[in-house]
């Protein structure tokens, strides 16, 4: 199996910069995110997560073909919740429906449940994004609910789906 993963590198900014000035991407992400995305926010965020707490935040690049071709990142939660982590990610559009993105949370999970005593890893993928919905599935995320008119993204109200993967489902 290939590895899918790997520690972000300074000079993946270009190829990051490349997937995020694609609207239909940062349609499926939260606010907050400049557009275009440029190298230099790409360099600015890559610092950003390779200086972060190595116990909390856990970023990588997604490759394929040797390249940058998304982002994937688990972020530690805190007080009660501090051996729960949060899930996101996104991939170039060139690359959806390869399979890359579903290998890249398997990796990603197993690494966080083998270097870190986080006991669950939850995402909340909007509803109607059902390619990122079907990427949990097929890595091993179980379906917890819907949550009803849970964001705002482009002016409409929409619902999220809360999935979680348990380190125990890994056993």
């Amino acid at each position: 199996m290939e590895d899918r993963i790997r520690k972000w590198r300074l000079d993946d900014a270009g190829d990051l910069a490349a997937a995020l000035s694609n609207k239909r991407v940062q349609d499926c992400l939260r606010d907050g995110l400049p557009f275009p995305y440029t190298e230099q926010d790409g360099r600015e965020y890559i610092a950003a997560m390779l200086s972060a707490d190595a116990d909390s935040t856990f970023a990588f690049a997604v490759v394929a073909d040797g390249r940058a071709v998304g982002s994937i990142g688990v972020f530690r939660q805190q007080n009660i919740h501090s051996r729960s982590a949060e899930m996101g990610y996104y991939l170039a559009e060139s690359h959806w429906g390869r399979g890359i993105m579903t290998e890249a949370v398997r990796q990603t999970c197993e690494y966080i449940f083998g270097h870190s005593d986080i006991l669950r890893i939850y995402a909340e993928p909007f509803a109607q994004n059902t390619g990122s919905c079907r990427v949990l599935e097929k890595a091993g995320f179980q379906y917890e609910g819907t949550l009803r008119s849970h964001a705002v993204k482009n002016g409409r109200v929409t619902d999220m789906r809360l999935y979680a993967r348990l380190r125990s489902d890994s056993r």
